[in-house]
């Protein structure tokens, strides 16, 4: 259990070599208002006077101190003797807890290292010494007079804060290592205020306020609330921001200062006994020197002697229990117990933080060598992994999205698919625009049949419309290869980062390759509309089929609407001859046979008619054309018989070619796509990096690194080796000593 609080000092020493705070480790910081007497049960517990005294604001930056305890002769025999530094026993009761200041000292402490803590030019002079202190700042420089270790903590405050009031959340931190002391680790903070004074900033009171609560906000913290006996408990402001951060006052303890200048009449006998505020860790009351004995040099052995003989007289049953002398051993005991009931969470924490650093250094890559090699090995692995994530074979899986060849699927068959099925095979088109074309299509003489030239010219129409979503498609895919670029980068390949360079350089080649190879595939989705512009095959399977299809169609529906618009004095016996003359010339297969029965059956129902005087509306007389220049046609007319017929196997005949287009489309685009672009920059994409980049006279400048990546890799280097020490100093101490 001793040797707890020198593998807390240890750790901390580890830590501190790489200038952060990632671990809260155990410690005890303590708390009160200005001018309460903090400082003074610092300089009590070590015995010597070595911290900056007088009124108002003097402590201005927290100091963390150490204290270890050694014995004379571990004392002398460190100081004489370099190379047994170190060697008492696993956890070092002496100048071994002090470690080193840097990983490589810490590591070499249990050997032979004397500038771990120790600078060989002090040999001389240190030989007889019991008592002396080392800073942090100062590294390997070693303080016997107390006096110096005073003037060096004004100078260090002074440096960083300046000569104002001014306070700093930097720490120093200071060793003190002696006979007279128990291992503990105290952190002394500034005094909290409430009105600035001098230069100090208005604010001085939220800055010292965001100060003690920085440090008491640890869980793994002993809070130590310093109070003056002769004020009011109740306004402690110390026991006030101590139950702020500990509710619970799991691990506060109270110290009441100044017993010897309570009013007279008046003892803290009450107060000591918790009957006014309860702590839980208990209430223990100390005797300071006053500033006058200060000034007199009055030894802190003498204070602590006129302490004793005042508790005897004024509070003899509590005697015991108060004073400086116990409240070392009660720091002591309660610090030795917190770091046992931390040692657990610190392991698991460490061993997690090693692990992260661990990940995180090896995310930096090694210092380049061979700068050929590994630039041929970073186009090569950019390249694979380029084509594995298309091929979806990639390392690195994006859960979140498609992405890759995924999406490329996905822009086949899903978003270029469903855009052409949206395409009306007779969008734009409307009845007037058909009949007109029909009507343009036969020139200057009435057509007895539907031309095959209007057919053609509003088919191709239509068919070019499905160019615009196909090149459409076209830029999608390029569009993703593009961002293909961008995964590679983040997820695979993070070496890549490393070098910001070459990554340009890389991004810049795979997209000059990609904007080449854009016009190519365009070009290529642009014929194949061409192609099916270029020749209307009407002989063409599907089609045949659905003309077939379409003859009886429109048959059946001829013999309806014919049964319909018969004249009334026209018998229906009479006229079933005509309708069976037409039944007799069965269809072709060919879209121009379907109009022959129509014509036959409209001269027949013309002569039929004439006696009534009443032939079919717009129908065209027998021997004679009709000039519709001459004809007033309104503008929303109703169509006759013949030309709502014409228009329906027109728009018929359209429908059917157009899906039998669109199916070809909808199939050769996609293949386009994949030969022309993204299979040729596959099984380009490696040649064409080395070629523009596997240049000597480009290894250096590709090869350079971000400004802050090496620094950032000795960083996490650093921190990597302190949290390995850390954690090999803890299990040392956990297979040591069981409890």
């Amino acid at each position: 259990m001793e040797a707890l609080i020198p593998v807390i000092n240890k750790l901390q020493d580890v830590f501190n070599t790489v200038g952060a705070d990632i671990i809260q480790l155990p410690q005890i910081v303590v708390v009160g208002t200005q001018s309460s007497g903090k400082s003074s049960v610092l300089e009590s517990l070590v015995g010597r006077d070595l911290l900056p005294r007088g009124t108002g604001v003097v402590t201005r930056r927290p100091l963390i101190l150490q204290l270890v305890h050694v014995s004379p002769e571990d004392g002398r025999k460190t100081a004489g003797d370099e190379n047994e530094l170190g060697k008492d026993e696993v956890m070092g009761r002496k100048k071994s807890s002090n470690g080193s200041k840097s990983c490589e000292g810490k590591e070499k402490a249990r050997k032979t290292d004397p500038a771990t803590w120790k600078n060989p030019r002090h040999l001389s002079k240190e030989i007889d010494a019991e008592e002396w202190g080392k800073f942090l700042h100062t590294k390997n420089k070693i303080y016997t007079d107390f006096d110096e270790i005073r003037q060096e903590i004004e100078n260090e405050t002074e440096r960083i804060s300046g000569n104002n009031k001014g306070i700093s959340p930097e720490p120093i931190h200071l060793k003190i290592f002696s006979s007279n002391v128990v291992n503990l680790t105290l952190v002394d903070l500034p005094g909290m205020t409430k009105v600035p004074v001098g230069d100090q900033p208005k604010d001085i009171e939220l800055q010292i306020r965001e100060l003690i609560l920085q440090f008491i906000s640890n869980p793994n913290s002993i809070i130590l609330a310093v109070t003056a006996a002769n004020t009011d408990m109740a306004t402690s402001e110390a026991l006030k921001i101590a139950r702020e951060v500990d509710p619970d006052g799991r691990r506060t303890l109270a110290v009441i200062t100044k017993l010897d200048l309570m009013d007279a009449g008046t003892d803290a006998m009450d107060v000591l006994m918790g009957r006014v505020i309860p702590v839980k860790l208990g209430i223990i009351g100390v005797v300071n020197r006053s500033q006058l004995d200060i000034n007199n040099k009055k030894s802190v052995a003498d204070s602590i002697r006129d302490e004793y003989g005042f508790l005897q007289k004024k509070y003899p049953s509590l005697a015991n229990r108060n004073g400086t002398k116990y409240l070392a051993r009660t720091l002591n005991r309660l610090l030795m117990h917190h770091i046992r009931d931390c040692l657990p969470e610190l392991k698991t924490r460490i061993n997690v933080l090693a692990a992260q650093y661990q990940s995180l250094l090896n995310s930096y890559g090694e210092p380049v060598e061979d700068k050929s090699a590994t630039l041929l090995q970073l186009i090569t692995k950019f390249a694979t992994e380029y084509c594995n994530t298309i091929e979806g074979t990639a390392k690195y899986i994006e859960t979140s999205e498609l992405c890759g060849g995924a999406r490329i699927c996905y822009i086949f068959h899903e978003t270029f698919g469903r855009t052409l099925e949206s395409v009306d095979p007779l969008g734009g088109l409307n009845t007037i625009d058909i009949l007109t074309a029909i009507r343009n299509a036969t020139g200057p003489r009435p057509a007895l049949f539907v031309p095959e030239v209007s057919f053609e010219l509003l088919v191709k129409r239509q068919i070019k419309r499905l160019e615009e979503p196909s090149l459409r498609c076209v830029e999608l895919v390029h569009e993703e290869m593009q961002r293909i670029i961008q995964h590679c980068s983040n997820y695979s390949t993070q070496e890549l980062l490393r070098f910001p360079k070459l990554h340009d350089a890389i991004v810049e080649v795979v997209t000059c390759l990609l904007r080449r190879r854009l016009p190519v595939t365009n070009e290529m989705v642009h014929n194949l509309v061409a192609i099916e512009l270029a020749y209307i095959n009407t002989k063409h399977p599907d089609f045949a089929d659905a003309c077939g299809l379409m003859n009886n169609n429109i048959e059946e529906q001829r013999r309806n609407r014919l049964a319909r618009e018969l004249p009334s004095a026209v018998p229906r016996d009479k006229a079933a001859p005509g309708a069976g003359d037409v039944s007799q010339e069965p269809g072709t297969g060919n879209w121009r046979g379907m109009l022959k029965p129509s014509k036959v059956e409209e001269i027949s129902a013309e002569e039929k008619a004439k006696p009534a005087a009443a032939p079919l509306p717009a129908s065209p007389q027998k021997g004679h054309a009709v000039n519709l220049l001459d004809v007033p046609v309104p503008v929303a007319r109703k169509l006759s018989a013949r030309e709502q017929r014409d228009c329906e196997v027109i728009e018929r005949l359209i429908k059917s070619y157009f899906l039998i287009v669109r199916k070809n489309i909808q199939d050769s685009v996609p293949k386009a796509v994949m030969h022309f672009l993204v299979n040729h920059v596959k099984d380009t994409l490696q040649s064409e990096l080395v070629g523009q980049l596997y240049k000597s006279l480009l290894l250096d400048d590709l090869l350079t690194e971000s400004e802050d990546m090496a620094q950032r890799r000795k960083e996490a280097a650093d921190m990597l080796k302190a949290l390995q020490r850390a954690s090999q100093i803890i299990a040392e101490i956990r297979e040591t000593h069981l409890w």
